[in-house]
This record gives C-alpha cells, sequence and structure tokens, in this order.
C-alpha cells in the first residue's frame, strides 16, 4: 500500500506541476481588457484552498464529526504552539518561492513572446534582457530555497506522528499570513484601488486551484517517498512541459543544453531507482 501510494503521489505531482507551470504560464501572458490578476493575491488564494481542503480531509477522518475534528484541530494545533511554529520558516520559503514562480514565468515568458525584431530600438533590446535576467534570478532563488525548504518539511513530517493533513493546515495558516504581508507590502495601493480578486478569471481559478493541490500532492510525496523523488518528479514535469511547448504551442526550440540536461535528468532519476540484484553466492567447485 505505501509503495502505491508513493508512485501514485509521484505520478500526481508530474501532472499537476506540468498542468501548473503550462495554464500559469499562459495566464500571465494573455491579453486582456482590464488589469492583470495580481499573483500575490493568487498565492494567498492557494493558502486558504488548502487550508479547506486539509480541514475537510482531517473532518473525514474523524467521521463526519464536527466534535471531533474540534478536538483534533484544538489538541494538535493550539494545544502545541512550538510544533506549529516549526513550520514557519519552510511555509515562509514556499511563500517566497510560490511568488517567485509567478515572477519568473512572467519575464521568461515576456521574452519567449515577445522577440526583439530588426525594427525594434535598442531600449526594447534591453527590457528583454532585463526581464530574462530577473526571471533567471527567480528561477535559481526559488531552486535553492526549495531545496531547504522541502528537506525540513520531511524532516518534520517524518519526525512526528501529526497526520499531513495537520501538518498541512499549520503550514498554510502561516502561508497566508506571509501571503498577506506580501499583498499589503507590494500590491496594497492596486488592491485598494481595483479590489482583491482584480482581473480574476477560469484561468486564474484554475492557476489558483493548481497551485493548491501541488502543495497538497508535494506533502504527500515527501511523506510516503522522500524530497530527492520529489526533486527527481518535478524535473520530469520541466521536461514534459518543455516537449509540450515544442509539439503543440509551438513556442520553444530546444538546444543541445536543453537535450543534455534532459538526458542527465532522465539517467538520475534512473539510477535512483535502480535496485542491482544481489549476486549470488558462488558454487563450489
Amino acid at each position: 500500500m505505501s509503495a502505491n501510494l508513493k508512485y501514485l503521489s509521484l505520478g500526481i505531482l508530474v501532472f499537476q506541476t506540468t498542468s501548473l507551470v503550462l495554464t500559469m504560464r499562459y495566464s500571465r501572458t494573455l491579453k486582456e481588457e482590464g488589469p492583470r490578476y495580481l499573483s500575490s493575491t493568487a498565492v494567498v488564494v492557494a493558502e486558504l484552498l488548502k487550508i479547506m481542503a486539509c480541514i475537510l480531509l482531517v473532518y473525514k477522518d474523524s467521521k463526519c464529526s464536527l466534535r471531533a475534528l474540534n478536538r483534533i484541530l484544538h489538541d494538535e494545533i493550539l494545544n502545541k504552539p512550538m510544533e506549529t511554529l516549526k513550520l514557519a520558516i519552510p511555509s515562509g520559503i514556499y511563500t517566497l518561492q510560490n511568488n517567485l514562480l509567478y515572477v519568473a514565468l512572467s519575464n521568461l515568458d515576456a521574452a519567449t513572446y515577445q522577440w526583439p525584431s530588426d525594427s525594434q530600438e535598442l531600449d526594447s533590446k534591453e527590457l528583454s534582457a532585463g526581464s530574462q535576467f530577473v526571471g533567471l534570478m527567480a528561477v535559481l532563488t526559488a531552486c535553492f530555497s526549495s531545496g531547504f525548504a522541502g528537506v525540513y518539511f520531511e524532516k518534520i513530517l517524518k519526525e512526528t506522528k501529526q497526520s499531513v493533513w495537520i501538518r498541512n493546515i499549520q503550514l498554510g495558516f502561516f502561508g497566508s499570513i506571509f501571503g498577506l504581508m506580501g499583498v499589503y507590502i507590494y500590491d496594497g495601493e492596486l488592491v485598494s484601488k481595483n479590489g482583491f480578486f482584480q482581473g480574476y478569471n477560469r484561468l486564474t481559478w484554475i492557476v489558483v486551484v493548481l497551485q493548491a493541490l501541488g502543495g497538497l500532492v508535494i506533502a504527500a510525496v515527501i511523506k510516503y517517498a522522500d524530497n530527492i523523488l520529489k526533486g527527481f518528479a518535478t524535473s520530469l514535469s520541466i521536461i514534459l512541459s518543455t516537449l509540450i511547448s515544442y509539439f503543440w504551442l509551438q513556442d520553444f526550440v530546444p538546444t543541445s543544453v536543453f537535450f543534455l540536461g534532459a538526458i542527465l535528468v532522465i539517467a538520475a532519476t534512473f539510477l535512483y531507482g535502480y535496485d542491482p540484484k544481489p549476486a549470488g553466492n558462488p558454487t563450489k567447485a
């Protein structure tokens, strides 16, 4: 059963990450009338949806008893403040990472979809290069921070007996607080002017739901597998997203460097999961 959950969660993570990257990229480059939705508010809404989903799962595990649900939440969260505070560190990093993902896709995709032509002026080319630099820095920061947060969260999950859903509620609580702080600091003026849900449409809600689902799936992967396999699943989803972009969206031309990276990721995944059979004892003559 544990092995089935392990590979099922990994498969769902690959599907979720691929879908999220493609839909998020499209939503950030889609040109519509009116203001574009704020990525900071989308991160907060995703955290709130994750908390609601986890509460429903805990409610189901409590045999659909509101009294039992209230007791579990009170005992596991309010009565254990130090255990709850442990989730503040990975929560802050994950919130930063989610915001950086929007920044990276917005800037890198702008350079991809708006190639400078010969008739453009020099300042347009400089803007494109600046966008690429900002996107690259966002990706690098997210990668380095994600590794630490994943290992830290795995340690917490596997050293305690609390359910993964309780841990996700704690994670989402701090994530909502950090996210709201980001909304106030960076987009407070825009929110007061056009509202918290400005620019939201059906595609935006799909992105938000996929991001909330990602938090649940990542927690399950770390619980039933480990953070290394989570990294491999994410890497495979990057390759899958790129192939879809090339064959379906036709907005990406792979280079030799990409093919080299793809081969290394696939080889690393194979070597990590390869379990050689022990050599049999040699028969004596």
